[in-house]
């Protein structure tokens, strides 16, 4: 193992936590890495304690995280419009970036083009995951799964049969899972800029109240 490996920090990753970080770039949302826990912390200015920001920024345990910018996002829309292959859609994407509500217009358009849809979505998280890369390695983290908890077996072992129907289910229920979140973050990108603090708000409140039984029902990815 070389020197360089052997300073680099593991940490188990809340890693679509990280993710919605580095992607939301908004100018009242601040995101911390807890060096520790692996969890990110998001700060909103007028929702959040006015001295939080603060007493995080000089906390040693966080690590700030500094979102993609606007404008390399907007580069990976230009990029993949040159991957489009169909020349009506390609003509609408060009005209829905150009000017003020470039992102709202572009997934606006996509909408109607389910494949085309979920291209941009993987093409978005391939260039996302490399910036995350890249910036982990930068400040020399190696990003591990989490653990997994799985309870004891209490019924004899399983068929082969039963193991693939179990497994096909668990797949169904994270695609699921993956389908609610990401149209949660398509609605989140219509609320209104004037609302956004507000929703953020309610979202944390939603997240809080869970009760231990709550957590413990949630896996993680």
């Amino acid at each position: 193992m070389s020197t360089e490996e052997s300073t680099r920090k593991r940490l188990e990753i809340s890693w679509e936590a990280l993710e919605d970080a580095f992607e939301n770039n908004a100018p009242e949302v601040h995101s911390y890495l807890h060096m520790v826990t692996g969890e990110v912390l998001r700060v909103v200015d007028g929702v959040a304690d006015p001295t939080m920001h603060q007493r995080i920024a000089s906390d040693a345990g966080y690590l700030r995280v500094d979102p993609v910018s606007s404008r390399e996002q907007y580069r990976w829309m230009e990029r993949f419009i040159a991957t489009v292959q169909e020349s009506d859609l390609r003509s609408r994407l060009v005209a829905a970036i150009d000017g003020k509500g470039a992102f709202r217009r572009f997934k606006d358009v996509l909408m109607s083009f389910p494949a085309d849809r979920e291209r941009w979505f993987q093409f978005r998280t391939e260039r996302l995951k490399s910036c995350m890369e890249a910036w982990l390695d930068a400040h020399s983290i190696e990003a591990v799964p989490r653990p997994v908890w799985t309870p004891p077996a209490e019924s004899p072992a399983a068929t082969p049969a039963e193991e693939d129907e179990a497994m096909a289910a668990l797949r169904r229920a994270r695609q699921g899972l993956e389908g609610l979140r990401r149209r949660l973050r398509e609605v989140a990108d219509l609320v209104p800029a004037r609302e956004i603090e507000t929703a953020i708000a309610f979202l944390e409140w939603l997240r809080d109240r869970r009760g231990p039984q709550d957590r413990s029902d949630v896996g993680e990815d």
